[in-house]
Protein backbone atom coordinates (compact mmCIF):
# COMPACT_ATOMS: atom_id res chain seq x y z
CA UNK A 1 0.00 0.00 0.00
CA UNK A 2 1.14 3.33 -0.81
CA UNK A 3 3.27 5.69 2.34
CA UNK A 4 1.69 8.96 2.53
CA UNK A 5 4.32 9.66 5.67
CA UNK A 6 7.74 8.31 5.58
CA UNK A 7 10.52 8.51 7.95
CA UNK A 8 14.23 7.38 7.26
CA UNK A 9 17.10 7.70 9.86
CA UNK A 10 15.22 10.88 11.97
CA UNK A 11 16.81 12.13 14.94
CA UNK A 12 15.95 15.49 16.69
CA UNK A 13 16.82 17.56 19.36
CA UNK A 14 14.89 20.87 20.77
CA UNK A 15 17.28 23.69 20.83
CA UNK A 16 17.16 24.07 24.30
CA UNK A 17 17.77 20.25 25.60
CA UNK A 18 20.84 18.24 25.06
CA UNK A 19 18.82 15.02 24.96
CA UNK A 20 17.81 13.79 21.67
CA UNK A 21 13.52 13.59 21.23
CA UNK A 22 13.51 11.01 19.11
CA UNK A 23 16.59 8.29 17.91
CA UNK A 24 16.42 7.09 14.74
CA UNK A 25 13.07 6.96 13.36
CA UNK A 26 12.10 4.60 10.75
CA UNK A 27 8.50 4.46 9.46
CA UNK A 28 5.63 4.69 7.19
CA UNK A 29 2.11 5.80 7.31
CA UNK A 30 -0.21 4.17 4.44
CA UNK A 31 -2.50 6.03 2.67
CA UNK A 32 -5.77 5.40 3.68
CA UNK A 33 -4.47 4.05 7.41
CA UNK A 34 -6.15 5.18 10.93
CA UNK A 35 -2.89 5.12 12.47
CA UNK A 36 -2.72 5.41 16.28
CA UNK A 37 0.73 6.71 17.72
CA UNK A 38 0.98 5.56 21.41
CA UNK A 39 3.76 5.32 24.17
CA UNK A 40 4.33 6.40 28.06
CA UNK A 41 4.49 10.76 28.50
CA UNK A 42 7.63 12.02 27.11
CA UNK A 43 8.64 9.00 24.59
CA UNK A 44 7.96 11.71 22.17
CA UNK A 45 4.47 11.59 20.51
CA UNK A 46 4.21 15.23 20.29
CA UNK A 47 7.42 15.80 18.28
CA UNK A 48 6.59 13.20 15.89
CA UNK A 49 3.20 14.83 15.08
CA UNK A 50 5.43 18.02 14.79
CA UNK A 51 7.81 16.63 12.72
CA UNK A 52 4.86 15.30 10.23
CA UNK A 53 3.90 18.82 10.08
CA UNK A 54 6.68 20.33 9.37
CA UNK A 55 6.91 22.59 13.02
CA UNK A 56 10.08 20.63 13.73
CA UNK A 57 12.37 21.37 12.99
CA UNK A 58 11.60 24.47 10.68
CA UNK A 59 9.28 26.43 12.62
CA UNK A 60 10.40 25.52 16.13
CA UNK A 61 13.89 25.04 15.66
CA UNK A 62 16.45 22.08 16.94
CA UNK A 63 19.21 19.88 15.79
CA UNK A 64 18.16 16.75 13.45
CA UNK A 65 19.45 14.61 10.89
CA UNK A 66 17.49 12.57 8.42
CA UNK A 67 14.76 12.65 6.28
CA UNK A 68 10.93 13.16 6.55
CA UNK A 69 8.82 12.79 3.54
CA UNK A 70 4.71 13.75 3.45
CA UNK A 71 2.68 13.02 0.46
CA UNK A 72 5.94 11.73 -1.31
CA UNK A 73 8.04 15.20 -1.18
CA UNK A 74 11.19 16.26 2.01
CA UNK A 75 9.68 18.73 3.91
CA UNK A 76 13.02 20.29 3.78
CA UNK A 77 12.65 23.79 2.60
CA UNK A 78 8.83 23.67 3.03
CA UNK A 79 6.70 26.58 5.42
CA UNK A 80 4.02 25.03 7.84
CA UNK A 81 1.10 26.84 5.29
CA UNK A 82 2.85 24.73 2.40
CA UNK A 83 2.18 21.73 4.29
CA UNK A 84 -1.31 23.16 5.75
CA UNK A 85 -3.04 22.85 2.49
CA UNK A 86 -2.43 18.72 2.43
CA UNK A 87 -1.97 17.95 6.26
CA UNK A 88 -4.52 19.21 8.93
CA UNK A 89 -2.91 19.35 12.58
CA UNK A 90 -5.37 19.22 15.50
CA UNK A 91 -3.37 20.09 18.94
CA UNK A 92 -3.74 18.94 22.15
CA UNK A 93 -4.22 22.40 23.24
CA UNK A 94 -6.91 22.92 20.90
CA UNK A 95 -7.97 26.33 22.37
CA UNK A 96 -4.54 27.95 20.67
CA UNK A 97 -6.00 27.31 17.61
CA UNK A 98 -9.23 29.35 17.51
CA UNK A 99 -8.54 32.75 16.04
CA UNK A 100 -11.85 34.34 14.86
CA UNK A 101 -15.00 35.56 16.83
CA UNK A 102 -17.72 33.29 15.06
CA UNK A 103 -17.61 30.34 13.65
CA UNK A 104 -18.33 30.88 10.10
CA UNK A 105 -15.12 32.82 10.15
CA UNK A 106 -13.06 30.22 12.29
CA UNK A 107 -13.77 27.67 9.37
CA UNK A 108 -13.41 30.46 6.62
CA UNK A 109 -9.67 32.45 7.80
CA UNK A 110 -7.66 29.33 6.49
CA UNK A 111 -9.64 29.43 3.18
CA UNK A 112 -9.12 33.11 2.95
CA UNK A 113 -5.31 33.16 3.37
CA UNK A 114 -5.27 30.74 0.40
CA UNK A 115 -7.31 32.83 -1.49
CA UNK A 116 -10.40 30.85 -2.53
CA UNK A 117 -12.91 32.87 -4.22
CA UNK A 118 -15.82 34.08 -1.58
CA UNK A 119 -18.55 31.84 -3.26
CA UNK A 120 -16.44 28.98 -2.66
CA UNK A 121 -15.49 29.86 0.45
CA UNK A 122 -19.12 29.91 2.01
CA UNK A 123 -19.86 26.87 0.67
CA UNK A 124 -17.06 24.80 2.13
CA UNK A 125 -17.36 26.51 5.21
CA UNK A 126 -21.35 25.72 5.28
CA UNK A 127 -20.51 21.81 3.79
CA UNK A 128 -17.54 21.42 6.78
CA UNK A 129 -19.59 22.56 9.33
CA UNK A 130 -22.65 19.72 8.25
CA UNK A 131 -20.01 17.26 8.43
CA UNK A 132 -19.16 17.63 12.03
CA UNK A 133 -22.78 17.76 13.25
CA UNK A 134 -22.78 22.08 13.62
CA UNK A 135 -24.77 22.85 10.83
CA UNK A 136 -26.35 26.49 10.34
CA UNK A 137 -23.58 27.86 12.83
CA UNK A 138 -22.01 30.27 11.49
CA UNK A 139 -22.84 33.33 12.99
CA UNK A 140 -22.75 31.61 16.64
CA UNK A 141 -20.07 33.90 18.32
CA UNK A 142 -17.26 31.16 20.03
CA UNK A 143 -18.55 31.45 23.41
CA UNK A 144 -21.70 30.30 22.57
CA UNK A 145 -20.27 26.85 21.79
CA UNK A 146 -19.41 24.30 24.57
CA UNK A 147 -15.99 22.57 24.61
CA UNK A 148 -16.93 19.73 22.36
CA UNK A 149 -18.43 22.30 20.22
CA UNK A 150 -15.30 24.60 19.51
CA UNK A 151 -13.44 20.85 19.34
CA UNK A 152 -15.70 19.73 16.19
CA UNK A 153 -15.63 23.77 14.86
CA UNK A 154 -11.30 23.35 14.66
CA UNK A 155 -12.29 19.96 12.94
CA UNK A 156 -14.33 21.59 10.65
CA UNK A 157 -11.27 24.67 9.67
CA UNK A 158 -9.17 21.56 9.35
CA UNK A 159 -11.67 19.78 6.88
CA UNK A 160 -13.10 22.95 4.90
CA UNK A 161 -8.88 22.62 3.17
CA UNK A 162 -9.32 19.30 2.30
CA UNK A 163 -6.24 17.49 3.66
CA UNK A 164 -5.34 14.54 2.81
CA UNK A 165 -3.90 13.58 5.71
CA UNK A 166 -5.38 14.84 9.45
CA UNK A 167 -2.85 14.90 12.40
CA UNK A 168 -4.94 15.14 16.14
CA UNK A 169 -3.09 15.32 19.04
CA UNK A 170 -4.22 13.63 21.74
CA UNK A 171 -7.98 15.79 21.13
CA UNK A 172 -10.08 14.34 23.51
CA UNK A 173 -7.63 14.50 26.77
CA UNK A 174 -10.08 16.85 28.16
CA UNK A 175 -13.19 15.38 27.68
CA UNK A 176 -15.06 12.86 29.52
CA UNK A 177 -15.38 9.29 28.26
CA UNK A 178 -18.78 10.00 26.49
CA UNK A 179 -17.24 13.46 24.41
CA UNK A 180 -14.56 10.90 23.61
CA UNK A 181 -16.28 8.26 21.86
CA UNK A 182 -18.45 11.14 19.86
CA UNK A 183 -15.63 13.15 18.82
CA UNK A 184 -13.48 9.91 17.65
CA UNK A 185 -16.86 8.42 15.60
CA UNK A 186 -16.98 11.53 14.30
CA UNK A 187 -13.44 11.38 13.29
CA UNK A 188 -13.59 7.97 12.22
CA UNK A 189 -17.13 8.60 10.09
CA UNK A 190 -14.58 11.44 8.07
CA UNK A 191 -12.24 9.19 7.52
CA UNK A 192 -14.26 6.96 5.52
CA UNK A 193 -16.24 9.28 3.63
CA UNK A 194 -13.39 10.94 2.27
CA UNK A 195 -10.49 8.39 2.64
CA UNK A 196 -8.80 10.79 4.65
CA UNK A 197 -5.66 9.55 6.50
CA UNK A 198 -6.03 9.91 9.89
CA UNK A 199 -2.96 10.04 12.70
CA UNK A 200 -3.92 10.24 16.03
CA UNK A 201 -2.00 10.97 19.28
CA UNK A 202 -4.07 8.92 22.42
CA UNK A 203 -2.90 6.97 25.44
CA UNK A 204 -6.16 5.91 25.72
CA UNK A 205 -6.45 3.59 23.35
CA UNK A 206 -10.04 2.09 24.24
CA UNK A 207 -11.48 4.90 22.70
CA UNK A 208 -10.13 4.23 19.13
CA UNK A 209 -9.89 0.13 19.06
CA UNK A 210 -13.01 -0.14 16.88
CA UNK A 211 -11.34 2.17 14.78
CA UNK A 212 -7.27 1.46 14.46
CA UNK A 213 -5.98 0.03 11.06
CA UNK A 214 -2.48 0.63 12.16
CA UNK A 215 -0.01 1.40 15.21
CA UNK A 216 2.82 2.97 15.97
CA UNK A 217 4.39 2.96 19.75
CA UNK A 218 7.13 5.15 20.83
CA UNK A 219 9.20 4.70 24.12
CA UNK A 220 11.95 6.80 25.05
CA UNK A 221 12.20 8.47 22.02
CA UNK A 222 12.81 5.52 19.91
CA UNK A 223 9.81 3.24 18.12
CA UNK A 224 9.22 0.03 19.99
CA UNK A 225 6.83 -1.18 17.50
CA UNK A 226 5.28 -0.10 14.25
CA UNK A 227 2.92 -1.92 12.02
CA UNK A 228 -0.90 -3.42 11.76
CA UNK A 229 -2.42 -3.16 15.05
CA UNK A 230 -2.84 -6.94 15.39
CA UNK A 231 0.70 -7.21 14.90
CA UNK A 232 1.85 -4.23 16.71
CA UNK A 233 0.02 -5.11 19.83
CA UNK A 234 1.94 -8.71 20.77
CA UNK A 235 4.95 -6.76 20.51
CA UNK A 236 3.47 -4.04 23.23
CA UNK A 237 2.35 -6.29 25.00
CA UNK A 238 5.59 -7.80 25.66
CA UNK A 239 7.33 -5.09 27.30
CA UNK A 240 5.93 -4.36 30.68
CA UNK A 241 5.84 0.21 29.76
CA UNK A 242 4.04 -0.71 27.65
CA UNK A 243 1.54 -3.11 27.56
CA UNK A 244 -0.60 -0.78 29.87
CA UNK A 245 -1.30 1.35 27.26
CA UNK A 246 -2.83 -1.34 24.60
CA UNK A 247 -6.85 -1.82 24.76
CA UNK A 248 -8.27 -3.47 27.92
CA UNK A 249 -9.91 -6.30 25.76
CA UNK A 250 -6.41 -6.92 23.91
CA UNK A 251 -4.83 -6.98 27.23
CA UNK A 252 -7.21 -9.73 28.27
CA UNK A 253 -6.56 -11.55 24.66
CA UNK A 254 -3.12 -11.47 24.75
CA UNK A 255 -3.02 -12.72 28.35
CA UNK A 256 -5.80 -15.85 27.25
CA UNK A 257 -3.47 -16.63 24.51
CA UNK A 258 -0.57 -17.00 26.69
CA UNK A 259 -2.03 -18.52 29.29
CA UNK A 260 -3.81 -20.97 27.16
CA UNK A 261 -1.87 -20.97 24.22
CA UNK A 262 -4.96 -20.20 22.20
CA UNK A 263 -5.29 -18.18 18.80
CA UNK A 264 -8.01 -15.63 19.52
CA UNK A 265 -9.90 -13.81 16.88
CA UNK A 266 -9.44 -9.55 16.42
CA UNK A 267 -11.38 -8.27 19.39
CA UNK A 268 -12.41 -5.24 18.11
CA UNK A 269 -15.66 -4.92 20.87
CA UNK A 270 -16.95 -6.72 23.91
CA UNK A 271 -19.55 -8.97 21.76
CA UNK A 272 -15.74 -10.42 19.55
CA UNK A 273 -14.39 -11.48 23.22
CA UNK A 274 -17.93 -13.16 23.99
CA UNK A 275 -17.77 -14.88 20.30
CA UNK A 276 -14.85 -16.44 21.38
CA UNK A 277 -15.53 -17.09 24.91
CA UNK A 278 -17.93 -19.41 23.66
CA UNK A 279 -16.25 -21.25 20.72
CA UNK A 280 -13.41 -22.04 23.51
CA UNK A 281 -15.30 -22.48 26.47
CA UNK A 282 -14.18 -19.71 28.31
CA UNK A 283 -15.90 -18.47 31.36
CA UNK A 284 -15.75 -15.10 32.60
CA UNK A 285 -16.44 -14.31 36.20
CA UNK A 286 -16.42 -10.56 38.13
CA UNK A 287 -14.33 -9.51 35.11
CA UNK A 288 -11.94 -11.79 34.60
CA UNK A 289 -11.52 -14.69 32.12
CA UNK A 290 -10.88 -18.23 33.43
Amino acid sequence: MESVIKLQNFYFAYKSSAVLALRDINLEIKKGSFTVITGPSGAGKTTLCKAITGIVPYYMGGRYSGEVEVLGASTKGKRVSDLAMRVGFIMEDYESQLVSLTAGEEVAFALLNHGFAPEEIAERTSRALEDVGLPGRESYQLDELSGGQRQRLLLAATLAVHPEIIVLDEPVSAMDPDGAQSLYKLVYDIHKRYGTTIVAVEHRMDYLLPYVTDMIALKEGEVAAADAFEAAAPKMYEDKALRPLLPALWQIKLGLEEKLSLDLGDWRSERDALADFKTYGIVAKEGRAD
